[in-house]
């Protein structure tokens, strides 16, 4: 399958708004990790990237470099398609056509941008502010003029249901719908009745972010693709899950001086060698002695 097909089979994913499963990765081995667990999709996550390769928040502290090195180590571990969190696309709309095009290249199937001002921040956390709509209509317009393959998807963000409320958020959406935006993401709602109106308020497949922890109320995947959200998104499950295992294993070894695969907090040494596809390069050693 060439870089177009996938690209359309996500687009036709995302649009039969059933609810499509996206954890987020952080990482090369995370993004393996996701789709061999079986999901369909991965998604970079910026504030899964700035946690891991950083140990900083997620407060911009990446830039496009750092972005597209970890879309270009997924994409050679990976076959499904990959969902590309872009922050609010490193500068104005003229930056913003660069950072598509370079992305596009690198092996995103799909760009997130968002509506934030800089410095843009996690959209769970306080002190958000938003951009003037017509400054992100433009940013719209912009990405999809730069894209390439017409398949490939643009996610337009805002974060205004914290600022303005909900239904100025609605209003925001549809505009950026209108812009050109393929998959709509209204950030951190709050109330189990607005995520479960929203989809409905929308005119492109919508994209629900549940963070765990967050503000987002969280409702079975099966619940809000009947709501018809296009996309679950669960971007830090991964490295929360990871953060948790590391503490639980490191603490385990720290308190007692010992760890081994008996203990249950570690994946077995053969499991991790098959995970980063060893037998393979055992067999390209065979082939070429």
């Amino acid at each position: 399958m060439n870089d177009s097909e996938r690209r359309l089979r996500f687009r036709e994913a995302l649009e039969a708004r059933r609810g499509l499963l996206l954890p987020g990765a952080f990482n090369a081995l995370s993004a393996r990790i996701v789709q061999d667990t079986g999901c369909e999709a991965v998604y970079l996550t910026g504030a899964g990237l700035t946690n891991m390769r950083l140990g900083l928040p997620d407060l911009a502290f990446v830039g496009l470099t750092d972005v597209a090195d970890e879309v270009m180590r997924m994409r050679q571990v990976i076959d499904v398609p990959l969902m590309v969190d872009a922050d609010t696309g490193f500068g104005n709309a003229v930056n913003l056509w660069r950072a598509v095009k370079v992305l596009e290249r690198a092996g995103a199937d799909a760009i997130q941008i968002e509506d934030q001002t800089f410095p843009k921040r996690c959209g769970h956390f306080a002190g958000k502010d938003v951009a003037p709509l017509p400054e992100m209509v433009a940013k719209v317009k912009a990405a999809v003029d730069a894209r390439t393959d017409p398949n490939l998807l643009i996610v337009a963000r805002t974060d205004a249901a914290a600022v303005e409320g909900f239904e100025a958020a609605v209003d925001r959406a549809l505009a950026l719908a209108e812009a050109g935006a393929d998959i709509l993401f209204v950030e951190a709602v709050r109330g189990e009745d607005e995520v479960r109106r929203l989809p409905a308020l929308l005119t492109r497949p919508a994209l629900i972010n549940i963070v765990i922890g967050g503000q987002t109320p969280v409702l079975p995947a099966s619940e809000l693709a009947a709501c018809g959200y296009g996309c679950v998104l669960y971007a830090n499950a991964a490295l929360q899950g990871a953060v948790r295992g590391m503490q639980a294993a490191l603490g385990v070894l720290c308190s007692t001086g010992r760890l081994d695969e008996e203990a249950a907090l570690v994946t077995p040494f053969a499991e991790r060698q098959r995970l980063v596809d060893k037998p393979f390069f055992d067999e390209l050693e065979n082939r070429y002695a």
